[in-house]
């Protein structure tokens, strides 16, 4: 059988890393894949890019425009929607004419437009699409937050200037979605059960099968290793507690920085002797930004992508801590607790999923910075800190380990494939 798997990005943002993970897996159980991006990071041969050129620029930029255009040339959430007006027509592309099964991704910023996808769709061959957000089922957002309109039909956009209108631009695109999924057969798989949830409330989807599949992870890589040892590799103190933030961009909104700061605040001061036992360790572009905003001792990194690094960070510090707003199935989360590392997040999207509260981390209270410093001061104080960080390795092996995910996405497949013979 033969896969291809469909994504923007190779290994930039989490679809991107979750995509990639997934091909390796069906590789080593017998499956013929290949992923297929935009924006190649690798010399992975079996990661094929398109040819890039000035006409694919020029398009992500026309979707950007007419966004901005609809927003009454404002830039506020500018990406945080798409409208797939632009993208590349892959399916006279050998590695799409060879391919059994089309696994589409997170294909947004101009790699498929709507018209790309109809004709995918048309060509016959069976569709399976993993969400990764709430794209494929809305109009236009990626994430619809407190909105309810994507269950009737879109319309007066929050995300457009002003509530936007009754035929504002998010109707127009679920419309257009609705015409290309009517009557065809896609196989949608959301990463976490609470996105499976949000999907089976969308007009766009019913009918449709929805499945839930979390993404998969190397726990032959991402496992517990020496605290010592892994902290001299980070070049960080032996004598302290650590925390660990990160974020693609640290000063995203969404990921919740604001409350990560006030939950620091909190501590110190109903903790006073923190301030001198415990630091923020933080990974992503402008980390060291943090320096300025935190209480406590903060070790910035950059954007770090290779693994092997990452696994070394995990095992060096305490605690991973995750106030992010909007979630579906972070990988970070998984990767950490593979590594033995207890984990503190906000109960938001498929979060509470995979942190069990008080068994192998602490679930915080959304959007509540005291809850989130009481669940940092719970972990890091436990006496039974030894058996967080080992139910935290069993969930993510358990749960997430490659072999397991990869025989469930086989078994659709071969589902998809009988009912398309």
């Amino acid at each position: 059988m033969r896969v291809l798997l469909i994504n923007t990005s190779e290994r930039v943002g989490g679809a991107a890393i979750a995509a990639s993970r997934l091909m390796e897996s069906l590789k080593n159980n017998g499956i013929k894949a290949k992923l297929l991006v935009r924006d190649k990071q690798t010399d992975q041969i079996s990661v094929v890019s398109l040819n890039r050129s000035w006409m694919m620029v020029w398009k992500f930029i026309w979707e950007r425009i007419i966004i901005w255009k609809a927003n009454h040339f404002k830039k506020n959430n500018l990406f945080a929607v798409d409208i797939a007006n632009t993208g590349t027509d892959i399916t006279s592309m050998p590695e799409f004419q060879q391919a059994d099964i089309i696994h589409l991704h997170w294909i947004n910023q101009g790699m498929l437009s709507l018209n790309n996808i109809e004709k995918i769709l048309a060509s016959g061959k069976p569709v399976v699409w993993t969400m990764h957000d709430m794209w494929p089922c809305t109009g236009i957002c990626h994430h619809a937050r407190e909105c309810t309109h994507y269950q009737q039909g879109c319309h007066h956009c929050p995300y457009i200037y002003k509530g936007g209108s009754k035929k504002d631009l998010s109707t127009r695109i679920f419309r257009k979605k609705q015409n290309i999924y009517k009557g065809r057969h896609i196989s949608f798989i959301t990463c976490s059960q609470w996105l499976k949830g949000q999907a089976e409330k969308s007009a766009l989807l019913t009918g449709h099968s929805i499945t839930s599949i979390p993404n998969p992870i190397n726990t032959n890589l991402f496992k517990p290793r020496d605290k010592k040892e892994a902290r001299e590799a980070c070049m960080l103190p032996q004598s302290i507690k650590l925390i660990l933030f990160g974020s693609v961009k640290i000063t995203d909104k969404r990921k919740g920085i604001d409350y990560l700061v006030e939950a620091c605040n909190l501590l110190v001061k109903k903790y006073p002797e923190l301030s001198a036992q415990l630091g923020v360790v933080v990974f992503g572009k402008r980390s060291e930004e943090l320096e300025e905003l935190l209480p406590l001792k903060v070790y910035p990194l950059d954007y770090v992508s290779n693994e092997h690094q990452m696994v070394d960070i995990y095992n060096a510090v305490d605690l991973y801590v995750t106030p992010s707003l909007e979630e579906n199935l972070p990988n970070t989360i998984m990767e950490a607790m593979a590594c033995g590392t207890p984990c503190v997040g906000f109960n938001v999207g498929g979060i509470p999923e995979m942190i069990d509260h008080l068994h192998n981390g602490y679930v915080a209270e959304y959007k509540s910075a005291e809850d989130l410093a009481n669940g940092i001061h719970w972990v890091l104080t436990d006496s039974g800190y030894s058996s967080l960080s080992e139910q935290a390795m069993r969930k993510a092996v358990s749960n997430y380990s490659e072999g397991i995910i990869a025989k469930k996405y086989i078994e659709i497949y071969n589902k998809v494939s009988g009912r398309n013979a």
